[in-house]
């Protein structure tokens, strides 16, 4: 036998709620903004600059203590967090020590780091520097503008990719979505005030490859049936198109959400804002493919004749392989 996770044959309408669904990724576009400019990210050290330090101690954390003992030195802003993992045992304590770049140097000074270590053994004698990660605020700054021109750089070759390989609309549509995926992502990381650093970019443009190989499964079944059933109804054709799609769909996205919460429960805090970035990126880049790219390519219309492409529909390309 053969597991099924969705029927063989599904009718479900896609777009009978088609302006709701734009309207709500309307308002979570507009709150995702308005919260990345009213709260703003929690940059990691990555973009802010500044020392990370872990540390590990048999004795449980208690930030209190931490703070006091390092105030005396007068770093400026160090936020201490401790580090809760179901894999660490009682006798297994973390905490992350995060100091901002000192006026005038690059980076926290190994005297300064020593200091700090000092400090800590004053009042838990058996603290350990597990890692110490430096960046300094030029590092950081250009690491901000490449990390932003990157996204930029991979959403344009996707619209470029979309408009060669299909029309012009399926490209505003797959754009669109991706887009709404990335905004979406960052707002989470806003609201939440999850650490935004080098790994989550890694994680937006995994994000964006993602939700547009699940797109362009979708668009290659549509024009598929654009051929076939030439006489259809551009609305009823995309929902036989995403309903013959579901089965692979859901168990692609299915497959790769079981594998990150098993990631986000056993694989540690190092990697685990990646690992929520992605599962996010799982869940929205989904929904986009049909209730965003979908719905924008029955608004915006489809050329039905595909037997015969022309060099002016912007689909000479069409027949190029993925």
């Amino acid at each position: 036998m053969r597991l099924r996770l969705v029927p063989q044959e599904t009718k479900i309408d896609f777009f009978k709620s088609g302006r709701l669904a734009l309207i709500l990724s309307a308002f979570m576009i507009v709150a995702s903004l308005a919260a990345e400019g009213i709260i703003g990210l929690n940059f990691g050290i990555d973009f802010r600059g500044g020392t990370t330090i872990r540390t590990e101690s048999t004795e449980p954390v208690d930030i209190g203590v931490y703070r006091d003992s390092i105030s005396e030195l007068g770093l400026g802003d160090v936020t201490i967090t401790e580090v809760f993992d179901p894999t660490f045992g009682p006798e297994r304590n973390v905490a992350m020590v995060r100091i901002q770049a000192q006026d005038g140097e690059e980076s926290v000074s190994a005297q300064m780091i020593a200091d700090v270590e000092g400090a800590l053994q004053s009042v838990v004698p058996d603290i350990q520097f597990v890692s110490v990660e430096s960046v300094g605020p030029k590092v950081s700054g250009e690491l901000i503008q490449t990390a932003v021109i990157a996204v930029l750089l991979a959403i344009f070759a996707v619209l470029v990719y979309i408009w060669l390989r299909f029309e012009w609309q399926f490209a505003v549509g797959a754009v669109a979505a991706l887009v709404h995926d990335v905004i979406l992502t960052v707002g989470v990381f806003s609201v939440f005030q999850i650490r935004f650093d080098l790994a989550i970019i890694a994680a937006l443009l995994t994000i964006v490859g993602y939700s547009l190989n699940d797109t362009v499964v979708v668009f290659d079944r549509v024009r598929e049936n654009l051929r076939k059933y030439k006489k259809m109804e551009l609305k009823e054709l995309l929902n036989l198109s995403i309903n013959e799609t579901l089965s692979r769909t859901v168990m692609t996205s299915g497959t790769t959400l079981i594998a990150l919460i098993a990631l986000i429960v056993l694989g540690g805090d190092v990697i685990r804002g990646f690992v929520f970035a992605m599962t996010w990126g799982v869940i929205v880049g989904t929904y986009s493919s049909v209730f965003i790219a979908g719905e924008i390519l029955r608004r915006l219309g489809v050329k039905r004749d595909w037997s015969k492409p022309t060099d002016t529909t912007g689909n000479q390309f069409a027949n190029i392989d993925a």
